[in-house]
């Protein structure tokens, strides 16, 4: 091995993450090698530096003061709503091509076929009666008006 590959197994070694074949090999690279020996080191230090950071947190009346912001809360919502409906619209994109390929295969079977479109069709099936039953129990909330 050159010193470059011993370079790139040096955060490893720190961090214990060696087999044991590599590690005696890295070790005695090390006892020939003083620009690695002086680069270890160097990598300890920061090793020991980043150990030691920690992030903090903000203070909860901070989360609140800004989520109490409505304009926050619409950013968000409405950049989940628009990732939701592009996934849903790629996704049954994907699946229209997807059974189209498969269809036109004459390579593929007709069971396999058959179960496929069974198992999209299910799949719709479960999506719309699960929509219809979050639309129904949103409709229904009695404490969609309260405040949280």
């Amino acid at each position: 091995m050159t010193c470059n590959k011993y370079k790139d197994l040096m955060m490893g070694y720190l961090d214990d993450e060696l087999s044991d074949e590599q590690r005696i090999k890295f070790k005695q690279h090390l006892t020939d090698c003083s620009d690695c020996r002086q680069e270890l080191e160097e990598f300890k230090k920061l090793k020991a530096i980043t150990d030691d950071v920690t992030l903090l947190e903000p203070e909860d009346k901070i989360w609140r003061e800004y989520w109490g912001n409505i304009y926050n809360r619409m950013e968000r919502g409405i950049g989940w709503i628009l990732f939701g409906i592009s996934a849903i619209l790629l996704l049954i994109y994907g699946g229209f091509k997807m059974i189209e390929d498969i269809v036109k295969d004459p390579t593929i079977g007709f069971g396999l076929k058959a179960g496929l479109i069974a198992l999209i069709a299910g799949l719709a099936i479960l999506f719309v009666s699960a929509a219809r039953e979050r639309l129904h129990f949103w409709s229904k909330d009695r404490y969609k008006d309260v405040r949280r």
